[in-house]
């Protein structure tokens, strides 16, 4: 697979929104046709000759050193997860190409991560990967996202969530930053495993159905998912503010796994929430786990 078109408009979308100002150079004479810096002034950044940036902003970018790329993206401030998609897109670029990597959608979970989750009865825990598919769960995990359980498609899947359910624009308080961070994942996820057929596949069907989706895929933002907050309108027990956390979670299979967990600041409405939403979901395991799940 050539990746020369995503390094391309990533490197000239990072350029574009940078000012000779934010740059620290001096604003040049006459009309600029670019709204933000124009390649000569991107290599003479980065010390490089002109010549040799256009063609790294073609997409030439297999065999470029590691210091070489490190002053472009000193040079188009980048930040840790810019420039880490980077050095991804040139780790692509320098392997040949190859028949897209499928791997099952239902990742093998070791039985140790499940028992980790289930020791977790007072936060929101749950296991995704790449994709952003939900491979692994606890109950209170479950219940915080019965919603995306709710429709047809298996595995849950929070892209397909945000983008083709209606119900997503309740769900998510500020479902536009949640989409953002969504499509940014999915994004970084796409520079990590190029060759990655399942994840094209999702890719390309929220391209084709949905204009939300196609705007920010184009926009070129990568994101590293780590710790936030987030707000949810849940329909059971209503508003939730959950600050959460996201881990690497080594396997033996090498898969591209995270381990998220939620949590609500104690003595809040948000605590007294969760707390009832873990009543609601012992007594309801029956309604938010699907039959096949099911011990």
């Amino acid at each position: 697979m050539d990746n020369r078109t995503d390094i391309r408009d990533f490197l000239a979308s990072r350029r574009a929104r940078i000012t000779p100002e934010r740059a620290g150079l001096l604003p040049g004479g006459g009309r600029r046709r670019v709204p933000g810096l124009r390649r000569e002034e991107v290599a003479v950044l980065a010390g490089v000759s002109t010549d040799w940036y256009t063609r790294l902003e073609k997409g030439h970018i297999a065999g470029v050193s590691d210091d070489v790329l490190e002053a472009v993206a000193r040079a188009l401030q980048l930040d840790e997860a810019e420039r880490t998609h980077l050095f991804n897109l040139a780790r692509a670029a320098a392997k040949p190409a190859r028949t897209p990597q499928r791997r099952s959608s239902k990742a093998e979970i070791q039985p140790r991560v499940q028992w980790m989750l289930d020791s977790m009865t007072g936060s929101a825990a749950f296991v995704a990967n790449g994709r952003l598919d939900i491979v692994a769960t606890n109950a209170l995990g479950r219940a915080l996202h019965s919603p995306l359980f709710a429709g047809p498609r298996r595995p849950a899947n929070f892209a397909r969530f945000q983008f083709l359910d209606p119900q997503a624009h309740d769900y998510y308080l500020d479902w536009e930053s949640a989409a953002n961070v969504t499509v940014a994942l999915l994004r970084a996820e796409a520079g990590r495993r190029p060759h990655a057929a399942q994840l094209r596949e999702l890719v390309g069907e929220l391209s084709t159905v949905s204009e939300e989706f196609r705007t920010r895929w184009a926009a070129h933002d990568v994101r590293i998912h780590h710790n936030g907050a987030k707000q949810f309108r849940h329909p059971v027990v209503g508003t939730l503010d959950l600050s959460y956390c996201t881990l690497d979670l080594p396997t033996d299979d090498h898969a591209d796994l995270r381990l998220t967990i939620y949590t609500a600041q104690p003595g809040t409405p948000s605590e007294d929430a969760l707390k009832l939403l873990s009543s609601w979901a012992a007594t309801t395991v029956d309604a938010v786990t699907p039959a096949a799940d099911r011990p």
